[in-house]
């Protein structure tokens, strides 16, 4: 971080309030806060005497400012930093360390570097939402099929499909609140594992340090909050990258087709030709995005093999680096998921007509042979399935199906099964080509969270409402941190004057 000399005072630069963007908020700025917090509350609780309150405060800003600087020492461990602050202020500078360890102390950063680290996935969470919403409002009218079991279901539209992602991705961005309010505790004050005897207040530590609360017991502060954390957040990245992987995996069902509906934009890092056989184009970004998915997956349970058959305390899963590198990956995960979504091209009509070569709609003949005439369920899905059955036989599809057989059919079928119903088909020929439009489906739909328009421009509000609240949940939990930790150092500074 380069700070902006205020003044110099015996010898030292103070900083300004504000913290420049290219610092990284990493163990030793951390370490920095908690001391400077501990110096002023400290003094103030009549801990430390006002010359050495001085005296320590210059230390820590010489620390601070060495650190600041091109290849300065930016130790990780309290155990490496207060060397560092004894050369600087003297032993004295261990004064500091009334009622502290370096177990609360580290894992207080455990907690506030992973709460940066949910604070910027959750910001880039919000963007990737904010991208697929905007291309379900482009395609609330393209009809395509959608799968169960790996096979053509029913006809669908493209963005109610998205809105059903969106749904796992706006869970995952509940999970990250939810997981924020338990992270977001400060275990500053509990030292090792039982506390002390010092008079301490800890509660102006949290709030100095931007912490919402109080870890509320000791032992659970330094022993077991500082496993749960990483665990916890694993699996909500686990998440993640499931939807992500989901998404893809469907994508790539399009690609095994000689005339797919949905293709990336050829060129540039989207797609690359094959050595050998000219007629391809590789989807090489969509294969980059299922990779990276695969390796955030794989990083997230290495969190909870390192948290395995430990005892309480032991530094294995709680170290930054681990716990941050698979934030980070998960957040270039979703970077190289927004620019294939950015990249996708679809064909409403190759859709359209991807969705009729297929009986997908052959179910609604058996809903309305029951809703309107009251034939009971399963024999009007066996007439529905003899029609599927008898069309694949003769490469029929439902724009071509011949009306005289769906007569005979349904006559066959009733007469074995429901004879009370009558061998005469009540559906005309115009309703039956009517009940099997895709389009008609769609738009008949009544169920709330369906595909039909009202439904989807309901469903389409409530995501952009809910990506907006994310949005402001991120930035008040960022300026809530950013105003804690500039009243921490306004206050520092009364003790460099």
């Amino acid at each position: 971080m380069r700070i902006k000399a205020l003044s110099v005072i015996v010898g030292l630069t103070v900083s300004t309030l504000a913290f420049a963007a290219t610092t990284p908020k990493d163990e030793f700025f951390w370490l920095s806060q908690i001391n400077k917090a501990s110096l002023v509350l400290n003094s103030q609780e009549g801990l430390l005497k006002p010359d050495v309150s001085k005296k320590i405060a210059a230390g820590i800003q010489h620390v601070i400012n060495a650190g600041d600087k091109e290849g300065g020492a930016r130790p990780s461990r309290v155990i490496k930093y207060e060397p560092l602050l004894i050369k600087a202020a003297g032993m004295d500078a261990t004064m500091l360390h009334v009622g502290r360890s370096s177990q609360d102390m580290h894992a207080t950063y455990y907690s506030a570097i992973m709460r940066d680290n949910v604070l910027r996935l959750s910001s880039q969470l919000s963007t990737t939402m904010e991208l697929l919403n905007k291309l379900a409002k482009a395609n609330e009218d393209t009809i395509v099929p959608n799968y169960t079991n790996g096979v053509a279901a029913q006809p669908n539209s493209y963005a109610h499909y998205l809105q059903g992602l969106l749904a796992g991705f706006k869970r995952d961005s509940k999970r990250l609140q939810e997981f924020y309010v338990r992270l977001n505790l400060c275990p500053m004050g509990t030292t090792v594992l039982n506390g002390t005897s010092w008079p301490l207040n800890r509660d102006k530590m949290a709030h100095y340090l931007g912490f919402a609360g109080l870890v509320e017991d000791a032992y659970d502060a330094s022993q077991i909050k500082p496993v749960d954390e990483p665990i916890e957040l694993s699996a909500i990245l686990t998440s993640i990258a499931l939807h992500v992987g989901t998404f893809v995996q469907d994508l790539s069902v399009q690609y095994a087709q000689p005339r797919p509906w949905i293709l990336l934009q050829e060129g540039g890092d989207n797609t690359y030709v094959s050595s050998a056989m000219p007629q391809k184009r590789n989807p090489g970004l969509m294969i980059g995005v299922r990779e990276a998915a695969s390796n955030v997956i794989g990083e997230a349970q290495g969190s909870v093999f390192r948290a395995h058959n430990i005892i309480p305390g032991m530094i294995d899963p709680k170290r930054v680096p681990a716990n941050t590198k698979m934030v980070a990956d998960t957040i270039k995960m979703l970077q190289q998921f927004d620019k294939m979504v950015k990249a996708l091209r679809i064909n409403k009509e190759r859709a359209l007509e991807e969705v009729n070569n297929d009986w997908t709609s052959s179910q609604e003949v058996a809903d309305v042979l029951m809703r309107k005439y009251g034939l009971p369920f399963r024999v009007g899905h066996h007439v529905a399935s003899q029609i599927v059955s008898y069309a694949k036989a003769h490469n029929l599809k439902p724009t071509n199906f011949p009306y005289d057989q769906v007569k005979t059919i349904y006559s066959q079928v009733v007469k074995k099964e429901y004879p009370s119903a009558g061998p005469v088909c009540p559906m005309s020929e115009q309703e039956f080509k009517q009940t099997i439009n895709p389009k008609s489906i769609i738009e008949n739909r009544r169920t709330s969270g369906g595909p039909q328009k009202a439904e989807l421009e309901k469903a389409v509000s409530r995501t952009d409402a809910v990506i907006e609240q994310n949005k402001k949940w991120t930035k008040d939990q960022e300026q809530k941190i950013s105003s804690a930790l500039n009243e921490l150092n306004k206050d520092f500074e009364t003790y460099l004057k």
